[in-house]
């Protein structure tokens, strides 16, 4: 399924595709933990309750394994 049709886009908008990448399964747990300590990340997630900058409802995300690593 495409982005847009996955997102059901509506006229107008656009579709934001993006990608972390970590070392380890550990490094990744303990950049959310700092993450989620952040006071700009707390002040962002505190003024979504009235005014997000996107639909969570039509956000997907999802986890994938490396099976070709070309560097």
């Amino acid at each position: 399924m495409s982005f847009p049709k996955l997102a059901r886009c509506k006229p107008g908008e656009t579709v934001v595709f993006s990608w972390i990448t970590y070392k380890s399964k550990a490094q990744r747990d303990s950049v959310n933990k700092k993450i989620m300590k952040d006071p700009r990340m707390l002040r962002m997630m505190e003024s979504m309750k009235t005014n997000p900058p996107f639909d969570p409802r039509r956000m997907s995300y999802g986890g994938f394994r490396v099976i070709v690593d070309n560097p």
